[in-house]
């Protein structure tokens, strides 16, 4: 393992140096598998009508663009800094396809509305019990759509429409060293630790370990001893408080 470690780091030397593209190939070889840990991640990896090769792709083009960026002299591992560009590069693409059912958007966007709505209304997040009324929906499809919300979120989640909606991983991995943008990044941070610790307490594990650890929901439901589908359920709901609450208070930090 050393000796990998001193190979890689005679390699980045040489790369950084001469910037040719043969040592900048055995770059993207040695890190490729970060490529296939994002892809494998994303719950769209699933879907039949995805191409995981297609995701891949796309996770190469942020690979190559965070092996341009990537500044050796910080001290940051190069994983920390690559992952959430891989990904941020996965998710414009899927953007660019607009691949999203109309009638799964759709239903999306009125679960959101109306979470935010009895939110407002409630001053509290609403039970599924208030949410699955409000929709007109019975108990069961009220969990089929959250479930459907998985898919749809981490694209909802990470689009940047200010800067207070940079995705959880990247403001985790965030290496900003002009003193106004560390101001704002901390910011950011502090909101964003404000919001999750309101979740409950399984919404909140569900979110450290999905967006932190980068765990699978797969592999969460074996951890909390629930089902794939149940750890969903609740990665929706936590995803539709943080929303609501971190528009509510971005607004807030504009006034």
């Amino acid at each position: 393992m050393r000796r990998e470690t001193d190979e890689i780091k005679k390699i980045w030397l040489q790369y950084k140096k001469n910037r040719d593209l043969k040592t900048k190939e055995k770059l993207i070889i040695h890190y490729l598998p970060l490529v296939k840990y994002v892809v494998n991640r994303l719950p769209v990896a699933d879907l039949p009508s995805i191409s995981v090769d297609d995701l891949i792709s796309s996770g190469v083009v942020g690979l190559m663009e965070a092996l341009e960026k990537f500044d050796l002299k910080r001290g940051v591992k190069f994983e920390t800094y690559a992952i959430p560009r891989i990904r941020g590069a996965i998710i414009d693409e899927l953007r660019s396809l607009d691949w999203i059912p109309r009638s799964l958007r759709k239903k999306a966007h009125l679960l959101e509305k109306t979470y935010l709505s009895l939110q407002d209304k409630l001053d509290r997040p609403p039970t599924n019990e208030e949410l699955a009324k409000s929709l007109g929906l019975k108990q069961n499809e009220l969990y089929q759509l959250l479930i459907e919300e998985t898919y749809f979120s981490p694209l909802s989640l990470d689009k940047r429409e200010n800067n207070f909606s940079k995705s959880l991983a990247e403001l985790l991995s965030s290496e900003e060293k002009d003193p106004l943008r560390v101001i704002e990044e901390q910011e950011r941070r502090n909101i964003l630790k404000e919001t999750i610790s309101e979740l409950s307490e399984q919404e909140r594990m569900v979110i450290i370990l999905y967006y932190y650890e980068e765990l699978t929901l797969k592999e969460i439901g074996k951890i909390l001893g629930v089902s794939e589908s149940r750890i969903s359920q609740i990665h929706s709901k936590a995803i539709l408080h943080l929303r609501s609450r971190l528009k509510s208070k971005v607004k807030l930090a504009d006034i």
